[in-house]
């Protein structure tokens, strides 16, 4: 393959249209399994070999890629994401040979260069100028192709002083710096690419991302595992979502994204148990909760979905009817809204001991992606006395792949008019 120069950041970055449907495939991922064999006991010293020497062969099967198929199309960037141990970086591994499948297929068309961690191959005891040349004749560069391309990786990584210093006295981001700079310069028609992205500080992590916008520009079929949303929507085609070694969705990078987020905090914010949650002279808490749409208890909600709020009551003797606000704080306890509703029998002002009461609320959700809670106070109607106040009734978090809400979203009708200038 002939040398290619290496990819220069432009100065205005525009959105490639994604590759064409009929584009040929790249990557071909044909009914993968991987297993691996996870041992039930480890043996630590020759005694304990000898007093239980059968005790190494007693292991559990890992089933960590459950016949994965997929394809990724000639000047895709594809993502890939997961939770940790879904086998994403099984998948990343299997395509780079690093590990060898159990059953399934894998067709590469190009050239491969996977970048699993980087600087992994560096010699610590050897200058960045003798790393360079070192890694890029291992990534397939002649030795005089590397040196013309020298000067390049240096600059971009920004340690033109430090280039004859040796790597055991670099720093950890010197080195990630300098590992992303060589990674440029491959001439490899598919780039295998492991969270990589959050590299140095944050100019140079400008840098990276328009050489990531320079790499999908220039045609480079990519495929990036990551647990960051943001990236996968801002540079990916497509993507694929994993879980439990299987495929779980794939297809348009925002909607994986949401899948993604949703999976994550399926399980988070802290659902209160059952049973009396706060309890005073007059009235009790019985039960609070969030709910999705279809009644179930949730811990958390998607931004821009509805948040439903159920709470029950129980009057623990006769009372004049009550009134029942809540308030909506963020982590630090900041208040973002408040609403309340009049419990009881207005006309005979009256809320018998016993009775129950269930309060139902749906809210429109601008909230930022963080964790809230609601605060429930109660007082006598009429008089306005307190009879009960619970703090965090019931709390949940807020997810969404957006960081730049603000503390909410606020729907806004904008616009501006210019008038002629005078001639």
């Amino acid at each position: 393959m002939a040398a290619s120069k290496s990819i220069e950041s432009p100065s205005v970055l525009e959105t490639p249209v994604a590759p064409p449907p009929g584009a040929p495939p790249a990557i071909r991922v044909s009914d993968l399994h991987k297993s691996f064999r996870i041992p039930t006991h480890k043996v630590d010293s020759l005694k304990e070999r000898m007093v239980r020497p059968l005790s190494s062969r007693d292991f559990r099967v890992l089933e960590a890629l459950r016949g994965i198929s997929f394809e990724v199309r000639q000047g895709e960037f594809f993502g890939i994401v997961g939770r940790n141990g879904s086998g994403k970086s099984t998948l990343l591994k299997l395509l780079a040979s690093i590990y060898r499948a159990d059953s399934g297929k894998i067709e590469m068309a190009g050239r491969l260069a996977p970048f699993i961690e980087l600087g992994v191959g560096f010699n610590a005891e050897l200058t960045a100028r003798e790393n360079i040349v070192l890694n890029g004749v291992m990534m397939g560069l002649t030795p005089q192709e590397t040196r013309n391309r020298l000067e390049a990786v240096v600059e971009f990584a920004e340690l033109e002083e430090f280039v004859d210093l040796k790597l055991k006295n670099y720093s950890s981001g010197m080195l990630v710096r300098l590992a992303f700079s060589l990674m440029r310069e491959v001439d490899a028609d598919i780039l295998l690419i492991d969270e990589v992205l959050a590299v140095g500080d944050a100019s140079f992590q400008q840098k990276c991302a328009d050489a990531f916008h320079a790499m999908k520009s220039a045609g480079k079929t990519i495929v990036l595992v990551t647990h960051d949303v943001v990236a996968v929507e801002a540079y990916c085609h497509r993507a694929m979502l994993i879980r439990d070694g299987e495929i779980a969705h794939i297809g348009e990078p925002g909607e994986v994204g949401r899948q993604y987020l949703r999976l994550n905090f399926e399980h988070s914010g802290n659902p209160t148990p059952t049973g009396s949650i706060g309890e005073g002279d007059e009235i009790r808490v019985v039960g609070a909760r969030l709910v999705d749409e279809g009644g179930a208890e949730v811990g958390s909600v998607e931004h821009g979905s509805p948040i439903r709020l159920r709470l029950e009551l129980e009057a623990v003797r006769d009372l004049p009817g009550v009134d029942v606000f809540f308030s909506v704080n963020d982590a630090d306890g900041a208040s973002v809204s408040k609403f309340g509703v009049t419990v009881g029998d207005l006309e005979r002002r009256e809320l018998r001991a016993g009775q129950s009461v269930q309060i139902e609320a749906e809210l429109d959700n601008p909230l930022a992606p963080g964790r809230y809670h609601f605060n429930c106070g109660i007082n006598l109607a009429f008089t306005g006395d307190v009879v009960l106040f619970v703090p965090n009734v019931v709390g949940f978090v807020v997810f969404g792949s957006s960081n730049d809400y603000g503390m909410v979203q606020i729907p806004v009708d904008i616009r501006a008019t210019v008038d002629e200038a005078e001639r």
